[in-house]
């Protein structure tokens, strides 16, 4: 390896993630970072400039999952190195794929961290059009509480990341693993109050320790 090329690190840190059982956002959050840390929209600037990770982001992912220095160098050569990957810009990056869950899915265990971000691998995906983060999934809509907004088989796009204000259309998890599609009516320190996006369902309201996690919903397939 004569040098360490942008694509090489950048996939080195894919390919961790992927060992790891994780999304790269979920991998960031594990060690510590911000979300956000290793999404493809940070990977170039908007006018096409290579960014580089920094070597403590670096440090804190190989920390968390144990992996040597020696055996991350090990993937920097073996991943395929293709000239023409290397002068991307992110405006050039193909449309972005995100994975896709059912709602059935997303209320059982084991399958969110206490992020709201998706864990393992496996997942069908689909490929929304608009402006996707790497920390993006989608759900899919199963029964009739969402009507008439949305209805069974719609996609709904979600990003744990986004900041959420009110009169945002989440995506709610309750500890009990209630999945919930929801406007979000007011949030204060010790509670958030939902209102139904189906008239004929009642409004709730919930203490903040009786949720998972919440993700607004950047996207609908209707």
């Amino acid at each position: 390896m004569d040098r360490l090329t942008h694509h090489q690190i950048w996939s080195a840190i894919d390919q961790l993630a992927v060992q790891s059982g994780f999304s790269v956002s979920g991998l960031a959050k594990k060690a510590g970072l911000d979300p956000t840390t290793f999404n493809k929209s940070k990977r170039f600037t908007s006018g096409g400039r290579e960014r580089w990770p920094s070597t403590e982001s670096i440090a804190k992912i190989l920390k968390c999952t144990n992996t040597s220095v020696q055996d991350f160098m090990g993937s920097l050569i073996n991943v395929d190195q293709d000239a023409r990957r290397n002068t991307l810009s992110y405006r050039d990056v193909p449309q972005r794929s995100v994975p896709l869950i059912g709602f059935a899915q997303a209320g059982a265990g084991g399958y969110f961290d206490d992020g709201g971000f998706p864990v393992g691998q496996g997942w069908d995906e689909i490929a929304p059009p608009g402006n996707v983060t790497e920390s993006s999934y989608a759900l899919k809509v199963s029964g009739d509480s969402m009507m008439p907004l949305y209805r069974e088989g719609d996609i709904l796009v979600v990003d744990p990341t986004a900041n959420v204000r009110r009169g945002d259309r989440v995506i709610v998890k309750t500890n009990e693993g209630e999945v919930l599609a929801k406007t979000l009516e007011k949030k204060s320190p010790g509670s958030v109050e939902l209102k139904s996006l189906n008239p004929e369902h009642p409004d709730l309201k919930y203490q903040l320790d009786e949720i998972d996690w919440i993700a607004r919903i950047v996207w609908a397939s209707q």
